[in-house]
C-alpha cells in the first residue's frame, strides 16, 4: 500500500487558496461512524474501530519511520483525544528499508472494520510542526489496487509549511506527482485545533478547512481520466517522518512530534433533501415509482419492490454504515448473497456483507458491490408490486434511480 509521491507537484502548485469566509456547510446525512476518543489516559485506541499498519518499508514514499502498535506511538490522553506520537527512538531494533530505523510512529486505519461510499468525513485535529514531519488524514478505495482503486487525501501537511494543508485525489492517470489537488493557506495549524472535512457525492468531492470550502472536483476535473470514486473507501490517520515530498528531519526538528485528534466522524451522503434522519429519502425509479418494503413488514426476507410513492416509512431509505441502504431499521439485501441475474432483493438484518453494500453511481445506477450488478425492476415493469432484483448493468430505464 502506498501514498502519493511528491503530492501536488504538477496540479496544485498554483492552487493555494487563502483562508476566507464561505457559505456554511450543508447539513450532513446521518452519523454512520465516529470515534470521540474518550477513555483513560495511556489506553490504546478502540480496537473495534481501528487497526494498525506495521513496519518500516518506506510506504512507497521513502518514509523513515517504523509504524508500531505501541501505546508509546498511539494512545488516548484522557482528555478526549487520540495522540499519535513520532519519536526518535528504536527500542526493539526495528529494521527499515534503509537499515536500522531511527524513528517510530503509528498509522491507524479502519480497513476491514468500517468503509463507506459517499458522505461527509471529518476530523478535528491539532497538527505537529517541524521539518520532515508529515501528518495525514486520508482514505483508500477497496479492494486496494492503488492507484486504480483511488485515494482521497482529506488533509496532508508537511512540517516546513506550518500554515498550509493540502487536499488531493489520486487515481489511474493522476497518481503520485500527478495527483489533482489544492493547498489551503491559514493559521499555523500546530497552534490550535482545526476541522478538516470532505463532502463526497457521486459526482463531486469538496474540501473544507474550518468550514471554508477551498477545493472541489467533478469527473470533468480529471481531464478525461477515470473517475474511480464510486466504491467503498476506508479511513487512515498517520504521522510519517521524512519522505520524498516533505524531505527529512534536520537540526531544527524536535522530537517527539504529536498529531492530536479530537474526533473522527463519518456521515451518510446528504442527497440534497436535508438530513435523511429520521425521515430518510425516497428512491424513485422507472414509472416514477418508489423503492418500497412490501406491506411495511420488518420480517427478514420481505420483498423490496416498486410501489406508487406514498411518503411512508416503507419508502424512506437512508445511507448507513458499510455502504448499506436502510429502511425500517433493516438493510436492502441480495437474497442468499446471490450473484446471478434475477436474484431477488429483500429486507434483512444488517450484517455488513457485500450482499448489503451498494454503490450509487453518478449516472443513476445503484450497484450491488458483492455481485457488481445493478438494482433492477424485474421485467422492466413499473407496475405496483414489481419485484426488485440484481441484473447485469445495461443502462436501461429500469436500472436508473434518483433520490427525492
Amino acid at each position: 500500500m502506498r501514498r502519493a509521491l511528491l503530492v501536488l507537484a504538477l496540479v496544485a502548485a498554483s492552487l493555494f487558496v487563502p483562508a476566507t469566509s464561505s457559505p456554511a456547510l450543508a447539513e450532513p446525512g446521518a452519523l454512520t461512524w465516529s470515534d470521540e476518543f474518550n477513555g483513560a489516559a495511556g489506553s490504546a485506541p478502540d480496537g473495534s474501530k481501528w487497526r494498525y499498519d506495521i513496519g518500516g518499508s518506506g510506504w512507497g514514499n521513502n518514509e523513515q519511520q517504523y509504524y508500531t502498535n505501541s501505546t508509546r506511538n498511539a494512545a488516548l490522553d484522557g482528555a478526549g483525544n487520540l495522540v499519535i506520537t513520532a519519536r526518535r527512538e528504536n527500542p526493539s531494533n526495528f529494521q527499515c528499508h534503509y537499515g536500522t530505523c531511527q524513528y517510530t510512529s503509528a498509522r491507524l486505519l479502519t480497513s476491514g472494520i468500517f468503509q463507506q461510499t459517499y458522505g461527509r468525513f471529518e476530523a478535528r485535529m491539532k497538527l505537529p510542526f517541524g521539518q520532515g514531519i508529515w501528518p495525514a488524514f486520508w482514505m483508500l478505495g477497496t479492494p486496494v489496487n492503488w492507484p486504480s482503486s483511488g485515494e482521497i487525501d482529506i488533509m496532508e501537511n508537511i512540517g516546513r509549511e506550518p500554515n498550509t494543508t493540502h487536499g488531493t485525489v489520486h487515481g489511474p492517470g493522476y497518481s503520485g506527482a500527478g495527483g489533482i489537488g489544492a493547498g489551503y493557506n491559514g493559521p499555523r495549524f500546530a497552534d490550535a485545533f482545526h476541522t478538516f472535512t470532505v463532502d463526497w457525492a457521486p459526482d463531486s468531492i469538496t474540501w473544507y478547512v474550518d468550514g471554508n470550502q477551498f477545493f472541489r472536483i467533478t469527473p470533468a476535473s480529471l481531464n478525461g481520466n477515470q473517475w474511480v470514486f464510486n466504491r467503498p473507501f476506508f479511513l487512515i490517520l498517520n504521522l510519517a517522518v521524512g519522505g520524498l515530498w516533505p524531505g527529512y528531519p534536520d537540526g531544527t526538528t524536535t522530537f517527539p512530534q504529536t498529531l492530536t485528534v479530537d474526533y473522527v466522524r463519518a456521515y451518510a451522503w446528504n442527497t440534497g433533501g436535508g438530513n435523511p434522519q429520521p425521515g430518510g429519502n425516497t428512491i424513485v425509479g422507472v414509472g416514477n415509482k418508489c423503492v418500497d418494503v412490501a406491506s411495511a413488514s420488518t420480517a427478514n426476507g420481505t420483498a423490496v419492490q416498486l410501489w406508487t410513492c406514498n411518503g411512508t416509512a416503507a419508502q424512506s431509505w437512508t445511507n448507513g454504515a458499510n455502504s448499506s441502504l436502510r429502511a425500517l431499521g433493516k438493510c436492502m439485501d441480495v437474497t442468499a448473497a446471490g450473484t446471478a441475474d434475477g436474484t431477488a432483493v429483500q429486507l434483512y438484518d444488517c450484517n455488513g456483507t457485500g450482499a448489503q453494500q451498494w454503490r450509487v453511481e453518478a449516472d443513476g445506477d445503484i450497484v450491488n458491490i458483492g455481485s457488481n450488478k445493478c438494482l433492477d425492476a424485474r421485467g422492466a415493469s413499473s407496475a405496483d408490486g414489481t419485484r426488485l432484483q440484481i441484473w447485469t448493468c445495461t443502462g436501461g430505464a429500469n436500472q436508473k434511480w434518483r433520490r427525492a
